[in-house]
């Protein structure tokens, strides 16, 4: 993106004739000014659709369809019902603004071909980017007191949320004000991608994982992040490139990470038999998420008031832990059995999944997402996504022994249960197919089958034998390579592309040429991020509603290319000796 598209696109999305009723023609004599029923509603309206930057970018994007007056009142009406029923039927409401969306096309990156014409680059080179990417970690928690993550809103949206999708998504989600803003950003939607806004708002990047390029990104601290973020600090200092100092620092920054996880952000639920469990929440009450008090005060306009603990956080948190050799006694629960309650039966709970966003592939045996807290508030309904299954197998291989897997036949079981889910998804092939996915890209779930791919490896042989007695893991292993190999790394990839096509190749023990473009990648792009770090801020993960909501950050990139080096390096090495 160049400051001449902006230009452009700007330019065409001010002047676009109008080709019918806008958004604001639709919405504002229903939700600008009316007082009674749902005040969220209206909140949400004026703070994320009708504020000062947005309208002029909108005020001429029309639809044509909407000058036949039943297809506008009915629009109209829909919004009246959200906004005044005391119990909406969310179906009907959503029906008019679902054919609108089946009108917007929208696809995924495709990117070109890559030469890979260019030698490897050399130790020296891969060495002093491992370095700065360390550096940047340890300044950054130095300078906030922690590692920041930040969120960004994309108002086009999804590609894979279409129609039914969002109806899906209406009808499943629970809080009333998720289901508003997700109204609300989908109707959106229809306005921007069919208009010259589409190219202000959702401007072309290379690669697969999105650039964070939105001027409005929310800075923010999770367990999940902090978790993350301690395992790429041991990656640092296992490279044995950190000075002495950076080493004690990093044991300083790793342990006040694990403390957030483990204390800060604990929280205590009911397992399915009634008794209590700890477990790790995806935010920590205030002020312990670190927003701003701009975000702070227009968070709750947003709908976004309640929070619940999920698997993957507390999978990462325990997973984190266990690495940095952390003794709290949070960490003997046996968490396979607490998930359990939480494992989808074909036929006998697939209602757990409320929010069948990715339908194309079969639940059975996967964990869903979402925690019941004590309240039990449940606001985002609840999904599957089979990277958060790949952290609950990996966070179960480190503790194999911990939790007694082998000797207890229900852990065993759910652990062989989750492996077949995850087999099926590859041996299908829709585990590349990016609908497959809630949370996360395709290329990231190869990054991540990398990572539980490691953990699985380092169990003894007997161990391994007991788990999967039918080799799925050489199974999986095999076709995720040849993804990585043949797909990924075989097109033009931005940074945070190559530095997942790495970790999955260094983990899924790749010959050392396979390495080469995408070490290329990021050797060339090094820079690139300016001041605030060696590389741009990158998608990491996602939310598909209400909107498509991009996680990330330059702090993000650079623990992700310190990871993807680190085992580019020790392959290297090897294949030296």
């Amino acid at each position: 993106m160049t400051a001449r598209h902006v230009a452009g696109a700007v330019y065409r999305a001010l002047t676009n004739r109008k080709d019918g009723p806008t958004l604001y023609d639709v919405c504002d004599p229903v939700l600008l000014r009316h007082q009674g029923g749902d005040g969220h509603l209206a909140r949400f309206y004026k703070t994320a659709l009708a504020n000062p930057a947005l309208r002029p970018l909108l005020r001429r994007a029309g639809l044509p369809e909407l000058r036949d007056q039943t297809s506008f009142q009915e629009l109209q009406n829909a919004l009246r019902q959200a906004r005044d029923d005391e119990t909406p039927d969310w179906a009907t409401i959503g029906r008019p603004v679902a054919a609108l969306l089946d009108t917007v096309t929208l696809s995924h990156p495709r990117p070109g071909a890559m030469s890979r014409s260019a030698p490897e680059p050399s130790l020296a080179d891969i060495e002093r980017v491992i370095r700065t990417c360390g550096a940047h970690l340890l300044q950054s928690f130095r300078n906030n007191g922690f590692i920041p993550t930040f969120a960004a809103f994309n108002l086009i949206g999804d590609p894979d949320l279409r129609g039914r999708d969002f109806l899906a998504a209406l009808t499943g989600l629970d809080a009333r004000g998720y289901k508003n803003s997700t109204l609300l950003f989908n109707l959106a939607r229809v306005f921007i991608a069919r208009s010259p806004a589409r190219d202000v708002i959702n401007p072309p990047w290379r690669g697969i994982a999105e650039p964070m390029w939105e001027p409005v990104q929310i800075r923010h601290r999770s367990a999940y992040y902090d978790a993350f973020f301690t395992e790429a600090l041991l990656s640092f200092a296992e490279t044995g490139l950190a000075t002495l100092a950076e080493t004690n620092a990093i044991r300083r920054a790793s342990n006040e990470m694990i403390d957030f996880c483990l204390k800060t952000s604990r929280e205590e639920v009911f397992s399915r038999d009634g008794s209590r469990v700890s477990v790790i929440t995806a935010l920590a009450p205030n002020p312990h998420p670190r927003f701003s008090r701009f975000f702070t005060h227009i968070k709750q306009n947003l709908g976004f008031g309640i929070y619940v603990p999920d698997c993957d956080t507390t999978a990462c948190s325990f997973s984190a832990a266990t690495q940095v050799g952390s003794n709290d006694p949070i960490l003997d629960q046996p968490l396979l059995d607490f998930y359990a309650g939480y494992q989808v039966d074909s036929g006998a709970n697939e209602p757990l999944v409320t929010v069948p966003l990715n339908d194309n592939i079969d639940y059975d045996g996967g964990i869903v997402t979402w925690i019941d807290n004590l309240a039990g508030d449940r606001p985002y309904g609840n999904d599957l996504d089979p990277t958060l299954n790949l952290d609950v197998l990996e966070v179960s291989f480190r503790n194999c022994s911990r939790w007694r897997i082998l000797e207890t036949p229900q852990r065993l079981q759910t652990v062989q249960r989750i492996i077949r889910f995850q087999k099926r998804l590859v041996e299908s092939g829709a585990f590349s197919d990016p609908r497959s996915h809630i949370y996360y890209l395709p290329e990231l779930y190869c990054a991540y089958f990398g990572r539980c791919y490691a953990a699985f490896a380092m169990l003894p042989d007997a161990a391994r034998q007991a788990i999967d007695p039918d080799d799925s893991f050489g199974y999986m292993r095999g076709r995720v390579l040849v993804y990585v190999q043949d797909i990924l790394i075989a097109a033009e990839m931005n940074a945070f592309d190559a530095a997942l096509a790495l970790i999955a190749l260094g983990h899924l023990g790749a010959d050392r040429a396979a390495f080469t473009p995408a070490l290329n990648c990021i050797v060339s792009h090094a820079g690139e991020g300016g001041r605030r770090g060696p590389f741009r801020a990158y998608e990491w993960n996602k939310m598909k509603t209400p909107t498509r909501i991009v996680v990330g950050g330059p702090e993000v990139t650079s623990a992700f290319v310190l990871m993807g080096l680190a085992l580019a390096r020790k392959a290297m090495k090897r294949a030296e000796h």
